[in-house]
């Protein structure tokens, strides 16, 4: 069994849709207001909404991506105007992580894995 999907629900799909095109380098021109799928690989990427009210207080959940620059990877997170939770952190185990608030609130991690 393989995770087929991830989905972010919330009440705002093209501003959260937005701005997940725009960390991650998305080109895709689809705004439809209830649901668009970012990633169509698996797992998949998609920003739905269900049609229930959200509270954007969704502190249960994270989502992690590699990135292979975490200076421009962090540039980009700050351009957006994400905040910041933690910076670029070189953990003992070799990866450099991060962490922001996606507009929704929900965590987001960024990593890689720099030679030594």
């Amino acid at each position: 069994m393989n995770i087929g999907e991830i989905c972010f629900l919330t009440n705002d799909v093209v501003r959260l849709s937005d701005f997940y095109k725009q960390l991650l380098g998305i080109e895709d021109s689809c705004c439809d207001p209830v649901h668009q799928t970012l990633i169509a690989t698996e797992p998949m990427l998609t920003i739905y909404n269900d049609g229930t009210e959200k509270n954007n207080q969704n502190r249960n959940m994270c989502i992690a991506f590699t990135v292979e620059n975490m200076d421009d990877a962090y540039q980009k997170v700050c351009a957006l105007g994400a905040t910041v939770i933690e910076p670029p952190t070189r953990r003992p185990w070799g990866a450099v992580n991060m962490s922001f608030f996606d507009p929704d609130g929900n965590t987001v991690y960024l990593r890689c894995f720099p030679e030594k």
